[in-house]
């Protein structure tokens, strides 16, 4: 039996299998929210470092990262034979614990030291959370033969880490910084060693014929990039993630200066906006059977601009309200989080790359998740201060509005154009799945 009929066969024993790949997803996703979140709010609420000089170093490091993540895939192709995805995050996970806290602890708070400790350690941290990100990835595409299977893969996955989340939401303060890098620690630590018992990474298999498998990067790269449904596929994914990083960037910066929320507030309103996503994943997974992946991602893109709409009209005291459009957002989250990689797994085996390909195809996917960090950060916060706008002055609140809100329905809306125009494989309506127990993630 090969590696990848015997992670199959992992699978049809149950969701315990299934749970030990999944469980990494929670450390990780505890890492997120303050990584990309709480970090800009930090230095600059905290350590009193200028908005727009946050933005251009994260830009710098995020857009170094992005470019490194299509070599660290394809090296991974490469390297299949001797080292199989999971030695790839045994490796990178204490590093990524290193980087994460000590890009909390700057050893000084002048203003240059400040950028220069926030530049080194955002390239550590990111390199080391792509490297895991990127094996996890290609480890999860080969888990599941139809589109049903790899959506209870997907949302199972991004359900454990919808959990993450929701423990960083009640978390994110510097304060609570040690209590985070600690529990990010010990989740890291159960997660490697579930990971042992979770279905085998597929080895690398032969090209199906002489021209199939490439070598070097390069090679690599511009076969992946010859499949027309992915190129597709990848726009659409750049358009809405760029709408999805946007709101994350500014979140903390809205609900204080436009909602006028506080920090126990700002912990609700997190909670709620995850939790809501981590409850609605089953939802998900039934529309997905029942309509497909493309339809069922169009539905959840049309849910968030209308909530997004409504949050471009709240002002200072509007809590409730505010706390509705984060529910009704987090609830359209799930589509973000499960379709997309679903629909990238559909591409990889509709274009006979399944088990020779799937560390470049997620490390261009990961450079394009980076880019989106990277264009949120660089581009809205220098914007923002350009603007005139300055947390915790109470000045140019319009401005951060439209940023917020406006911005990313647009570009909603665009990647919902791209979707219904891109030649992506068939993904529609489907039987429940044989290896797989039913049931919601």
């Amino acid at each position: 039996m090969s590696a990848q009929a015997g992670a199959l066969a992992d699978v049809r024993h149950g969701w315990p299998s299934l749970f030990a790949y999944s469980a990494l997803r929670m450390p990780l996703a505890l890492l997120e929210l303050p990584l990309f979140v709480l970090l800009p709010n930090f230095y600059s609420r905290s350590l009193g470092l200028d908005l727009a000089i946050i933005g251009i170093v994260l830009f710098a490091g995020r857009l170094i990262d992005a470019l490194a993540d299509p070599l660290i895939g394809s090296t991974m192709d490469r390297l299949r034979a001797r080292f199989d995805y999971r030695h790839w995050i045994w490796f990178a996970l204490p590093v990524l614990v290193i980087g994460f806290a000590a890009m909390f602890a700057p050893p000084s708070n002048s203003e240059w030291a400040l950028a220069a400790w926030l530049a080194a350690t955002s390239v550590v941290t990111y390199l080391a959370y792509s490297t895991v990100s990127i094996a996890y990835q290609s480890w999860g595409a080969g888990i599941g033969t139809n589109t049903v299977e790899r959506t209870r893969v997907t949302t199972t996955r991004e359900g454990f880490g919808l959990l993450g989340v929701v423990c960083a939401s009640a978390l994110l303060a510097p304060r609570y910084v040690v209590p985070l890098v600690a529990g990010f620690a010990l989740l890291s630590l159960v997660s490697a060693v579930a990971a042992a018992y979770a279905p085998a990474p597929s080895v690398a298999r032969a090209p199906r014929s002489p021209g199939t498998m490439a070598f070097g990067n390069w090679a690599a790269w511009r076969e992946v990039l010859e499949t027309p449904s992915f190129r597709w596929l990848l726009g659409a994914f750049m358009l809405n993630g760029v709408a999805t990083a946007i709101p994350a960037t500014l979140v903390l910066f809205f609900v204080r200066d436009v909602v006028g929320g506080d920090d126990g507030s700002i912990a609700l309103f997190l909670i709620s906006y995850f939790a809501a996503g981590a409850l609605g994943m089953p939802l998900w997974v039934h529309l997905a059977r029942r309509f497909g992946l493309r339809t069922t991602w169009l539905v959840g893109m049309a849910s968030s601009v209308l909530a997004f709409m409504w949050a471009l009209s709240l002002g200072h005291g509007d809590t409730l309200p505010f706390l509705a459009v984060c529910v009704l957002t987090g609830l359209a989250l799930g589509s973000d989080l499960a379709i997309p990689p679903a629909l990238l797994s559909a591409t990889i085996a509709d274009a006979g790359h399944d088990g020779s390909r799937e560390g470049s195809y997620f490390g261009l996917w990961n450079l394009a998740t980076k880019m989106n960090l990277a264009i949120a950060a660089g581009l809205a916060l220098p914007a923002l201060a350009w603007m005139g706008y300055e947390p915790g002055r109470g000045t140019d609140t319009l401005a951060l509005s439209l940023a917020y809100a406006a911005l990313p329905c647009a570009l909603k809306l665009a990647a919902g154009v791209v979707v219904l125009l891109a030649p992506l494989p068939h993904t529609g309506p489907s039987q429940p799945p044989r290896h797989l127990p039913h049931g919601g993630a």
